[in-house]
């Protein structure tokens, strides 16, 4: 690289919308660079979506092996070494990471590793790594910096008695105890590895449910299977006096009048997300910002002329494939390919177990906006498949218009529900009913019936078994 070089598209940010943004680019004939600060695919793949996805198989498939004689096998006694489990994950991450390497390579994307700075608009300058110093040049900047994990404030993060999930993702041995503060996805999912493994867990949120976007009747059946599984949930509680020990963490809940100490050896903080914003402008400039991220136009424009972003930096929903999406639209829009969009519509994820998926209206959205519609529910202990696999555990439940019986939100809770949510994600994007869902033949025995069927009892004709 010589010390100024010019670009169409210079990308900061290597995660899931910088690395998407990146590819599109070179896609289009673009010379473009992408400039990410650790490793390609940023926290989603490196300490995020990807390596504590393989940690939550490591968990399931340990507690199916647990069960194996339910299926009539024997296997003589099932044990784990935590060190592997978690050096996986961290193969699985790198090898996931040369990938999106090797589609730079493929698509001609100049790939950097080091700090970048927007110093002006169409400049950009290399303040770290073994490019310091250079300046780039492009008629397009996308800033795609994401986030990282909000901290307590006071509290301080040692990584050995208080984490975050990164740190938590880097633990060679199991900790015996676990205080999780925050039940959102992040907090759901350590929730569950830790007790799969044994770990005793305590699970705070302060509002009134785990899982508090999701459905109330979701959230309240997966704290009923967390409860059975031996996870210890405190909702509608607060964390106060929290006291670090060289061998605990001692923790004050507060609910209403209640004060109740818990202690464990570790505290994993997952009490959301802030923005990576330091040091990505220089002290001249100073785009606008919403509630703390990037605020953009319609085609992802910042308000400084021609510097774009995308992803998380821009504000919820913090999604991977939320990120993405939106890269390709700012992309494929600042270089006149197709018309962008911003997103409306689209799955929420939470990879525990039994797995939760969403898209669209809660009932309690439906009713705040004063909507008239029908419940369909469809339980997966009435799904033959489900049941032959072992995994009877929750339900399908769909929201319907109920003059039109369009799609308004979908919610499952169940095996591979991450997986069958995509089905209603097609069905609302074409605006189709639930009467065209249940009147797709869905093979049997399958989980994908459960949808069907969950489509079928919104009319009160729900068959199967």
């Amino acid at each position: 690289m010589a010390e100024t070089t010019e670009y169409d598209l210079i990308v900061i940010g290597g995660g899931p919308a910088g690395y998407a943004a990146a590819i599109r680019a070179g896609q289009l004939g673009r010379k473009v660079v992408c400039i990410e600060l650790e490793r390609a695919g940023g926290t989603c793949l490196n300490w995020g979506c990807i390596p504590t996805k393989a940690l939550l198989k490591s968990a399931e498939l340990f507690q199916k092996m647990k069960k194996a004689e339910t299926f009539g096998l024997t296997t003589g006694g099932v044990g784990f070494d935590f060190a592997k489990v978690m050096e996986r994950s961290r193969n699985v991450a790198t090898q996931m990471a040369k990938g999106v390497e090797f589609l730079f390579k493929k698509n001609k994307v100049e790939y950097v590793v080091g700090r970048a700075e927007v110093s002006a608009p169409g400049v950009v300058t290399l303040t770290a790594g073994e490019k310091k110093g250079a300046v780039l040049r492009g008629a397009r900047i996308l800033v795609a910096t994401g986030c990282r994990m909000r901290r307590i404030p006071g509290l301080p993060y040692d990584a050995i008695r208080v984490i975050t999930s990164r740190e938590a993702l880097a633990l060679r041995t199991l900790p015996k105890s676990v205080i999780i503060v925050g039940a959102g996805a992040i907090g759901v999912e350590f929730a569950y590895f830790y007790n799969a493994f044994g770990a005793k867990v305590t699970l705070v949120e302060m509002l009134p449910q785990i899982l508090p976007v999701e459905d109330d009747d979701i959230s309240r059946a997966l704290q009923r299977s967390f409860d059975k599984q031996g996870i210890t949930t405190h909702t509608g509680t607060k964390c106060e006096n929290i006291r670090i020990g060289p061998d605990a963490v001692k923790v004050e809940l507060v609910s209403g009048e209640t004060r109740t100490e818990v202690e464990a050896e570790v505290l994993l903080s997952a009490v959301g997300v802030t923005a990576n914003l330091e040091d990505v402008f220089s002290g001249g400039l100073n785009p606008a910002l919403d509630r703390g991220f990037l605020q953009v136009s319609d085609r992802y424009e910042t308000t400084i002329p021609g510097v774009f972003a995308a992803g998380d930096i821009i504000g919820p929903p913090w999604l991977a494939h939320v990120a993405t999406w939106e890269a390709l639209q700012a992309v494929n829009g600042m270089f006149g390919h197709a018309k962008p969009k911003r997103v409306k519509l689209f799955p929420g994820c939470t990879y525990c177990q039994p797995q939760v998926a969403s898209i669209g209206l809660t009932e309690r959205a439906a009713k705040e906006q004063g909507l008239s519609y029908k419940i369909g529910k469809f339980p997966f202990l009435a799904s033959g498949k489900a049941v032959a696999s072992g995994e009877p555990e929750g339900m399908v439940k769909v929201i319907a218009d109920a003059a039109t019986g369009a799609v308004l939100g979908a919610h499952i809770l169940g095996a591979e529900a991450t997986e069958l949510i995509a089905e209603y994600g097609l069905a609302m994007g074409l605006e189709a009913t639930v009467d065209d869902i249940h009147h797709t033949i869905h093979a049997h025995p399958t989980l994908s019936e459960a949808v069907m069927e969950a489509a079928a009892a919104v009319r009160g004709e729900a068959v199967h078994i």
